[in-house]
């Protein structure tokens, strides 16, 4: 495990940039290219680059499974739920305008967020789920057969 010091220590450099980087893509993406889904990808990446190089234990330590498929599923209630409260206050499914009727672009805006917001989440969960379902199979073949 020494042996690997220095990729080790790079690794834990550069998860929180990269998890900064993951949070202004989400928040910044209704200015400028980017979005949920990509920043959902890139925190993805922060917590495969963190599982690769210090095992999979240890990342599952970090994000467990279970809290890994409730990502996922609160990442598309937030989704809907946006939709849900548009539509029980008289507005069509996402028509944000429900969410600040006064002011129309601010909610256009909050409604950007929060639908964003449920995509990044849902796909950060799918992303480490897809990891976590990859890495823990049984291998066909030891690591001596090669």
């Amino acid at each position: 495990m020494r042996h690997h010091l220095i990729l080790r220590v790079i690794t834990k450099l550069l998860v929180g940039p990269i998890m900064l980087f993951a949070l202004y893509v989400q928040f910044h993406g209704d200015y400028s290219p980017g979005g949920g889904f990509q920043a959902g990808v890139i925190m993805a990446v922060a917590f495969i680059i963190y599982g690769i190089v210090f095992s999979l234990d240890h990342v599952q330590r970090v994000l467990p499974p279970w809290l890994v498929h409730k990502l996922s599923a609160l990442g598309v209630l937030i989704y809907a739920g946006t939709g849900l409260v548009s539509m029980f206050t008289g507005y069509a499914f996402l028509d944000y305008t429900a969410l600040s009727p006064d002011h129309p672009v601010h909610g256009q805006h909050y409604g950007i967020l929060l639908v964003e917001l449920g995509v990044g989440v849902t796909v950060t969960g799918v992303m480490v789920t897809i990891y976590y379902a990859f890495t823990s199979r049984t291998p066909i073949m030891s690591d001596e057969a090669w």
